[in-house]
């Protein structure tokens, strides 16, 4: 379990700004799954979910800086829950799987001209024996705003987007399966989005958006 316990330069598990952060969630945890459901909802509801905040500087995707900056889109928020856990020496590491996902929003899905997202993160944690997937990408508000319903997470059973929205309309597909990482592969995952969506990364810099009122102003009717 070494390398789901080590720092590394994006899973930056020993950052002072890290270890305050974790260690202020796990306050009063008494298991690691008491500690592992407490950074979940931390990571998922008090860094804001932003899929404009795709950058393709290697920097940007340090988990202490996804941190300081408070928002960050599924594989930054997922880079980061694996660094709070291994700060709280609990194994973790990073999925990956490309998405179609259906409730994306009009200005997005245009810059990206598909609603397929490759590369969507979480986080595969070992608990109680075995692995557990958790995905804190969507923030509470952000899930209201789309009427879904929030991802639950209680530590033993994998967390995962339902298929299906709170009204009963199709939410996300899962395309394919990417597998498991130690660490980040940054490099192959920015190659990837580059070749997928040029024309979102044409936009980045000149244009900024609000994810969450685009999907209230979406979905009020």
């Amino acid at each position: 379990m070494d390398k789901y316990l080590s720092d590394t330069y994006f899973i930056d598990k020993d950052h002072p700004r890290i270890k305050a952060f974790s260690d202020r969630l796990c306050k009063g945890g008494k298991t690691d799954i008491d500690r592992a459901v407490s950074l979940y909802y931390g990571v998922r509801d008090e860094i804001r979910y932003n899929p404009y905040a795709i950058d393709p500087e290697k920097s940007s995707m340090q988990a202490s800086r996804i941190l300081e900056q408070g928002e960050g889109y599924c594989v930054a928020k997922a880079v980061l829950l694996a660094a709070c856990l291994r700060s709280q020496a609990i194994p973790a590491r990073l999925g990956f799987a490309d998405v179609r996902n259906h409730l994306v929003t009009g200005r997005l899905k245009e810059m990206m001209e598909t609603d397929l997202f490759i590369w969507h993160g979480y986080t595969d944690i070992h608990l109680n024996g075995k692995w557990v997937k958790a995905t804190p990408a969507f923030n509470l508000s952000l899930c209201e705003a789309f009427q879904v319903k929030p991802l639950e997470f209680d530590g033993t059973g994998d967390s995962v987007f339902h298929p299906l929205d709170a009204l009963g309309n199709r939410h996300m597909e899962y395309v394919r399966d990417h597998g498991t990482f130690a660490d980040l592969p940054w490099q192959r995952i920015i190659s990837d989005l580059l070749e997928a969506y040029p024309g979102y990364f044409r936009s980045l810099g000149r244009e900024t958006g609000d994810f969450r009122a685009e999907a209230v102003a979406e979905n009020s009717g």
